[in-house]
């Protein structure tokens, strides 16, 4: 999975927070930094009201709302800020943070260089939060972060969290031993931050020593019970997990389902310790749910969320996933995904809103829409060419050949990958059978079959060892298709052409070849070389050639004693042969 701002806590997490009611800046922090953000951005509305001079209170207000994804909202507190307080330098930095987040990097670099060229000799925030923000954008810069937070760093020595957001930085560049030594430094300046404790973690579970890392963060809530952002690292953790869990056979899904239904009940954990229950903190939820593909829980959140007003364009994501993985609807879904598409901004949707609105619009039959989605879905994390697989093989078994046809056909057009030819005969294999259904019910599959026989002329037609494995049936299912191409028919078989006579031989001259070479023909060879020779003689008896055909027909029974077609037709030639 990419690193996505689910996985993310925008603000650094600090002092366990008192339950008792609070109205101060500094208490909307501390509610910020146990990620209490409905506790904190009510004291803030409340303060930019009472305080509407204060430019700080629209900063944090403002990064309220980045937490929530709510980017117009936080620009509209920046602003607002900037307007009230036109010398507090934080708001032109958070006006950065919302063009990282909308990945204009270049404005956001203006205005981080507007903020930090007129600071006072101690004025360190704008630097800590310039460096924090490189941290945490869509695409990180962690050595400008470094930069930024060494500067910070150098203004005042004393503030913990400075070193915590540089250790940060530093794991995000891989040097683990430095972003070490900046967690226990943010820990010997305050013994007490949380948050420090719960990044050490973080080292460990980067590392894919999940284990260890639950570990530590056990003992870290077993300490700290009501700091609530250990909950999510732990549930984040156990999705990790889960994520790596092998998911082929009963067995093993049980496993799976087990594990993520931990994580889910860690994050309910979670949302229990900090006592949110806004709609906000369902978003995050569901957020977290979508990663975990957890649609039953999925379902029951969105519900809850569909009618609430104003509620987030997220929404029809989780509508949209529920309907294509669980109602099984995909014209319900390519309706909640185009709401997503028109109500989101481009740089808020993720690879999963494109992977299975493709889905959706494929199986809705709006092939080049849905072939389009997936292609993004690929730019933006190509790991997921697993999903498009599986996905491609559910169509399949199905019986849904269409649909699996057009899924298959992305990873078919990646020629450096290793499943390139395994996916072009995937793709020949559900063409000719979406070709026979049309066919079976009297309908024109021209289209199809020749689909089939150009996906797999690149598995015959190749000298690569990769395609190997995929020849013979290859060569077999490009014969059926030009079989279904031609006209079979004992009436009129001045219309018999033999468009696949040629492929059928090619098939039997490979095999017995490999024969001849000294191998053994595998169980399912012999079916199909018996199959060939039963399909090759019967054209010969649309010829009238009954000689031919009874050479096949006894070729066939050589190989396949038992085979009752070729026994039939040489007992219904004995007279003419």
């Amino acid at each position: 999975m990419t690193k996505s701002k689910l996985f993310l806590s925008l603000l650094a997490a600090g002092a366990v927070v008192s339950t008792a009611s609070a109205q101060s800046l500094k208490d909307a922090q501390a509610a910020i930094d146990a990620e209490q953000y409905d506790k904190a951005k009510g004291i803030l509305q409340n303060l930019v009201t009472k305080k509407p001079k204060d430019g700080l209170n629209y900063f944090y207000l403002g990064q309220v709302y980045l937490v929530n994804d709510k980017l117009d909202s936080a620009a509209l507190a920046f602003n607002n800020g900037l307007t009230n307080a036109p010398k507090e330098a934080l708001n032109t930095v958070g006006l950065g943070i919302v063009d990282l987040e909308k990945n204009n990097a270049s404005s956001a670099e203006q205005k981080f260089t507007q903020a930090a060229s007129a600071l006072g000799k101690k004025d360190y925030l704008p630097l800590y939060y310039i460096g924090k923000a490189y941290v945490e954008a869509p695409k990180p810069d962690y050595a400008k972060a470094v930069d930024y937070l060494s500067q910070a760093k150098s203004k005042n020595p004393k503030d913990a969290l400075v070193p915590v957001s540089l250790g940060d930085a530093y794991l995000g560049l891989g040097e683990n031993s430095q972003s070490y030594i900046s967690y226990r430094d943010a820990l010997n300046i305050d013994p007490n931050l949380v948050k420090a404790k719960v990044q050490q973690a973080l080292i460990t579970r980067r590392a894919f020593a999940f284990d260890a890392a639950l570990e530590s963060y056990n003992s870290i809530a077993t300490e700290y019970p009501t700091y609530g952002p250990v909950y999510r690292e732990i549930a984040e953790t156990e999705l990790q997990i889960a994520k790596r869990l092998p998911d082929n056979t009963d067995e093993q899904k049980a496993a799976y389902e087990a594990q993520v239904a931990k994580a889910v009940g860690s994050y309910k954990k979670y949302l229990e310790v900090t006592g949110d229950k806004s709609s906000d903190a369902l978003v995050r939820y569901a957020d977290f749910l979508v990663f975990g593909q957890k649609y039953d829980e999925l379902k029951t959140v969105a519900l809850q969320l569909e009618n609430v007003p104003g509620v987030d364009a997220k929404v029809y994501r989780y509508l949209g996933l529920i309907s294509i993985n669980q109602d099984k609807d995909a014209a319900k879904a390519v309706g909640y995904f185009d709401k997503l598409f028109a109500g989101a901004e481009e740089n808020r949707l993720i690879e999963f809103d494109y992977l299975f609105g493709g889905f959706a619009n494929i199986e809705a039959g709006d092939k080049a829409k849905g072939l389009n989605y997936l292609g993004k879905a690929l730019e933006m994390n190509a790991e997921l060419i697993n999903e498009v697989d599986g996905y491609g093989r559910n169509a399949f078994n199905a019986q849904n050949f269409e649909a699996a046809a057009a899924i298959f056909n992305v990873p078919a057009q990646q020629k450096d990958k290793p499943w390139y030819y395994e996916a072009n005969f995937l793709v020949g294999d559900a063409s000719f059978r979406a070709g026979n259904k049309k066919k079976e019910a009297g309908e024109d599959a021209t289209k199809e079959f020749n689909d089939a026989i150009k996906a797999l002329d690149v598995v015959i037609n190749s000298t690569d060892s990769a395609a190997a494995d995929y020849k013979v049936n290859a060569m077999y299912i490009k014969g059926y298709s030009n079989y279904g191409l031609d006209v079979i028919d004992p009436e009129k078989p001045e219309l018999h052409k033999g468009l696949y006579i040629a492929d059928f031989n090619n098939l039997a001259k490979f095999l017995t070849d490999k024969q001849s070479a000294g191998a053994q023909l595998t169980e399912d060879e012999i079916v199909k070389l018996t199959d060939v020779y039963n399909v090759v003689g019967y054209s010969y008896i649309l010829k009238e050639d009954y000689k031919a055909a009874a050479e096949l027909f006894k070729k066939a029974v050589a190989l396949t004693p038992t085979d009752e077609v070729a026994t039939q037709y040489l007992e219904a030639l004995k007279d003419v042969i």
